[in-house]
This record gives C-alpha cells, sequence and structure tokens, in this order.
C-alpha cells in the first residue's frame, strides 16, 4: 500500500519539486507506521532528495532542483521494490 501511495505521488500532476514532497511524506509516514523499513540505502537517497529540494525563502527551485528530484525519486522507487 505505501509502495502504491509512494508511486502515486510519482505520477501526479504537478510540479515535480511539489511531488517530491509529497512523495517524501508518504515514506516518512510509511515508516512511522512500520509499513516500510529504513535501510541505509534509503536513508542516503532521502538525505539527497532534501537537498536538492533545500531553498532559501522565497527563492524558487529552478529546473535542475526539479530534474535531480525525479531522478532520485525514480532510485528509491527501485529500491522499494529491493527492500
Amino acid at each position: 500500500m505505501a509502495r502504491a501511495q509512494f508511486r502515486e505521488s510519482l505520477e501526479a500532476k504537478g510540479h515535480a519539486v511539489d511531488n517530491a514532497r509529497q512523495a517524501m511524506a508518504v515514506l516518512e509516514g510509511a515508516f512511522a507506521s512500520g509499513a516500510l523499513g529504513r535501510t541505509p540505502r534509503l536513508d542516503q537517497m532521502l538525505d539527497d532528495l532534501m537537498v536538492a529540494l533545500e531553498q532559501d525563502e522565497g527563492q524558487k527551485l529552478g529546473g535542475k532542483s526539479a530534474e535531480a528530484a525525479r531522478f532520485i525519486l525514480r532510485a528509491i522507487s527501485r529500491e522499494l521494490d529491493n527492500a
């Protein structure tokens, strides 16, 4: 169920950065509930995603952040298949 919700957030219409934040929230909820287990590899990928999504107040994230987020989220999706 958590994996499906994560993938739905990846495919949702909208900006990639917003979708990435939603996907992170889904994963954090799944980790907190025990539906998914944290792994060092997933934690590293989530840390990388957080860096890609960092912004200063009032700053808009550009295309590079959105592309990085999409790349990392695809890697997380593959990793969830292995977890």
